[in-house]
């Protein structure tokens, strides 16, 4: 789903990009709401997560890949403002280190991946949690719902675009059955994936999961033969307890995943590059900017050795991203104090 250079005309990608500027801005307000001391370093671990399995392709029909895009898991875990960020810190990395995704398309990815797949699935998300039953489970079923229509979502934005810009003659008809189609079968993965790492999260941290908040599934005991709700136990204050296991477990899974398990990621070309190769939409593609860069197409120059080139690159990316990601995040959460302590300042003179 990386839009490469070329793909999209000069005016549609700049409007495309004064659009998810105008998104960033709005998510990095919307952030301050729900970030604190915890979720601020959650934030980054998502991001370093999310770009750690985008490196891992999975087949999903002959001679076609998909990976996972993030917005769903992003926006579940850590909240729909910072899902937009998150996966916004991820494209830019992968476009400025790697040469994934066009730099002029920066805008066209951020609209597609970040903004569409984080709007379409949370919207599912909150919907389907007002249907089902409360608990855990539905939390896990909304995810999965959720993060699987989001990749056709952000297929048929992709498709809107290339029907105001695109810059080769193929009939949008045929463009959109194409991009949908496949990218339906890449939201199941998209779905198992979201789902399967929500569950695990809810299950050791529910606490920390913003799309559980709230949620509260009572313990039953087993008295006189029934099943009888358990004496609520004293809450823990949440600044109480500490995140530092899950995010060094979290960024120890995110390194394997990037540096060992991505060797063995389908070699197949994605939805797009499929699409895109099929269709003839990438006759006008232009070579990436960033094309000479040391760890371009996920390999490190001068190395090689295939499998140690791209694990090391994939380990610099998840540090690169951890860090880049902790870093803004940890600034919004700081304005939020700033925020905070400015209005409480000013409460008494206002009385």
């Amino acid at each position: 789903m990386h839009v490469p250079d070329g793909f999209i005309d000069a005016p549609v990608s700049v409007a495309a990009g004064v659009a998810a500027t105008a998104a960033v801005a709005v998510s990095l307000r919307g952030a301050r709401r729900e970030l604190d001391e915890r979720t601020a370093p959650l934030a980054g671990l998502v991001a370093a997560f999310i770009f750690a399995v985008q490196m891992l392709n999975f087949p999903v029909a002959a001679g076609t890949s998909g990976h996972l895009l993030g917005g769903a898991l992003a926006a579940i875990l850590v909240g729909p403002y910072t899902g937009v960020l998150c996966v916004s810190v991820v494209l830019l990395m992968q476009g400025i280190l790697f040469a994934d995704g066009g730099l002029t398309a920066l805008g066209v990815n951020i609209l597609n991946m970040a903004v569409v797949t984080v709007l379409v699935s949370y919207a599912v998300f909150r919907l389907l949690l007002k249907l089902l039953p409360s608990g855990r489970r539905s939390v896990t079923v909304a995810a999965f719902a959720g993060a699987l229509l989001s990749v056709p979502g952000a297929a048929f934005m992709f498709t809107l675009l290339y029907a105001l810009g695109g810059t080769t003659d193929v009939p949008i008809g045929k463009v959109f059955t194409a991009m949908v189609g496949v990218h339906v079968l890449i939201g199941i993965g998209e779905a198992l994936i979201t789902a399967a790492t929500v569950g695990a999260v809810i299950a050791v941290r529910p606490d920390l999961v913003h799309g559980a908040r709230g949620l509260a599934t009572p313990l039953k005991l087993r008295v006189g033969g029934e099943l009888v709700d358990a004496p609520a136990a004293a809450p823990v204050p949440a600044a109480a307890r500490s995140t530092r296991k899950l995010w060094l477990t979290g960024l120890a899974t995110a390194l394997v995943l990037a540096g060992f398990v991505s060797f063995y990621a389908s070699t197949s070309p994605d939805g797009l590059e499929k699409v895109a190769a099929d269709k003839g939409i990438d006759s006008k593609v232009q070579e990436h900017a960033a094309a000479d860069s040391p760890l371009a197409d996920y390999s490190v120059k001068d190395v090689d050795d295939a499998r140690l080139s791209g694990g090391l690159a994939g380990v610099i990316g998840v540090g690169a991203t951890v860090a880049v990601g902790s870093g803004v995040f940890w600034a919004v959460r700081r304005r939020r104090a700033q925020d905070l302590t400015a209005s409480s300042t000013a409460a008494p003179s206002a009385g």
